[in-house]
């Protein structure tokens, strides 16, 4: 498995730890470190600080987000980090959710297979240097008028694999479709099977192509607890984090989060979780949370347990790991991630 983490520019306002982090991480080996927007600092403005910063660690958009820049906006922005940092860029796409779309951005959620479908297909018109048109249900180019098709003056000097962030089942058909990689998350490898490979793969066939043609990246926060009473400590500490993402990611109606739980054997949990999250009882839903959910879906654990865990991910069929390592310095970070680094290579040399 090659090794990942994923990082917001500002990190909670710690700008410069952020970066001495992802300098430290390639000293250390880490393979690819993702930049995330949500609804803090955007992903291309830090990815291309980092790429002045870094020299071998490949570099990627963990995601930039649909709906809030064109489609040809996002493939000019590919090639410049792409071309700027010799070939170290990955193209994350994601639709996010409409609280972020709508809420933040004040532009319509509706319809994002469509158009994360059409966004690729425009994105790479672009990077294949031909004149742009295209029209489809979501976007038309050139618009109807005096306008003619035109191409990006600048051109891709390396190829620029594109990554799809799924987690429904539609969206993950898509991605097995037309993507070189899925970026997943709260993942149970148990019970991935169902979950999310047999999409990917019937995705995967539509095309063609094979799990081999499909790099798998997934991610989970790691920690290593001494011993059984400070791991309690971290599983309770984790479960308000959970609740959020069962409750309070997405809408009122949408969290693709909480359905990936549910399609995971906890959909009696989920829902109630969500009941509880949306009435603001954000104590009562994780309360709500039980252990096994934090310890299947992370690597958090004593050492012999993340090893362990770290093995199913593998067999599993994952290919790259995203680590988050926790910790509340630098340093402590640096410390997590060092060590998940050398069990990640024990565990799939």
């Amino acid at each position: 498995m090659r090794t990942a983490t994923t990082i917001e520019a500002s990190g909670g306002g710690r700008w410069q730890d952020q970066a001495d982090f992802v300098v430290e991480a390639e000293k250390l080996g880490l393979d690819v470190c993702w930049v995330a927007e949500a609804w803090g600092s955007d992903a291309p403005s830090a990815i291309g600080y980092y790429a002045a910063r870094t020299r071998r660690m490949l570099l990627g958009s963990g995601i930039m987000q649909l709906g809030i820049r064109t489609p040809a906006a996002i493939a000019q922005a590919a090639i410049t980090l792409s071309n700027l940092s010799g070939g170290r860029f990955l193209l994350g796409l994601g639709a996010s959710g409409p609280q972020v779309i709508e809420g933040l951005h004040g532009v319509p959620f509706a319809r994002p297979l469509a158009r994360m479908r059409e966004t690729v297909q425009i994105i790479r018109q672009a990077l294949d240097g031909g004149r742009i048109s295209f029209a489809g249900t979501e976007f038309t180019i050139p618009l109807p008028g005096d306008a003619v098709p035109m191409r990006l003056s600048a051109r891709p000097e390396h190829h620029i694999p594109l990554y799809l962030a799924a987690l429904s089942p539609a969206m993950l058909r898509l991605t097995g479709e037309i993507a070189d990689g899925w970026l997943g998350t709260s993942f149970v490898p148990e019970a991935a099977g169902d979950a999310y490979f047999s999409y990917l793969d019937q995705g995967l066939a539509r095309s063609g192509r094979s799990r081999g043609d499909l790099d798998v990246c997934q991610g989970a926060e790691v920690a290593f607890a001494p011993d059984e009473d400070a791991l309690r400590v971290m599983v309770a500490g984790r479960k308000k984090e959970l609740a959020f993402s069962l409750g309070g990611m997405g809408s009122a109606t949408t969290n693709f989060y909480n359905q990936a739980y549910s399609r995971q054997g906890w959909a009696e949990v989920a829902a109630r979780v969500r009941v509880q999250w949306q009435a603001s009882d954000h104590d009562a839903a994780a309360r709500l949370i039980t252990d096994e959910m934090v310890l299947t879906t992370t690597l958090i654990g004593t050492e012999p347990m993340v090893r362990q865990r770290l093995r199913a991910w593998h067999l599993a069929g994952v290919n790259t790991i995203r680590l988050y390592p926790a910790g509340a310095t630098l340093d402590v970070r640096l410390a997590t991630l060092a060590r998940a680094i050398e069990l990640v290579r024990e565990t799939s040399p």
